[in-house]
């Protein structure tokens, strides 16, 4: 059996402050918008283009942190939601893509399309010399 293939897609995390998270990660490293969820005025999640999505969460006080979950890219989803039950992983309710894992770690598997965009992301290495 072959190890499924995925990279990492975005990272999500609950803010305070969204338009503050937007213009800095938009003025200091160039993440402009990828989606929005609600009006650029009034934004509820705000996805960049370099993995990073916001969830506006003004009374977020969590000693956990502020991570909401990982969304990984997945090659073949199916094999992969296969592979993480062997680790304990559980069904989030946002669906069966979704999963808990034992430490409570929480991932959004998502399908590639196409399956082999997976493979050519983790073929670039971006520290590698030109």
């Amino acid at each position: 059996m072959s190890t499924p293939k995925a990279y990492l897609e975005h990272v999500a995390i609950w803010v305070k402050d969204i338009h503050w998270h937007i213009r800095f990660f938009g003025e200091v490293l160039g993440m402009t918008m990828r989606e929005v969820d609600g009006t650029q005025d009034a934004p509820r999640q705000f996805w960049t283009l370099g993995g990073m999505q916001f969830i506006h969460a003004p009374e977020h006080d969590g000693p956990e942190g502020r991570l909401a979950h990982l969304g990984v890219m997945c090659e073949d989803l199916e094999a992969a939601l296969r592979a993480a039950q062997r680790f304990g992983a559980t069904e989030m309710p946002q669906g069966r893509n979704w999963l808990r894992l034992p430490d409570g770690l929480a991932l959004e598997l998502i399908q590639a399309k196409p399956a082999s965009c997976v493979s050519q992301a983790l073929a670039i290495n971006p520290r590698a010399e030109a």
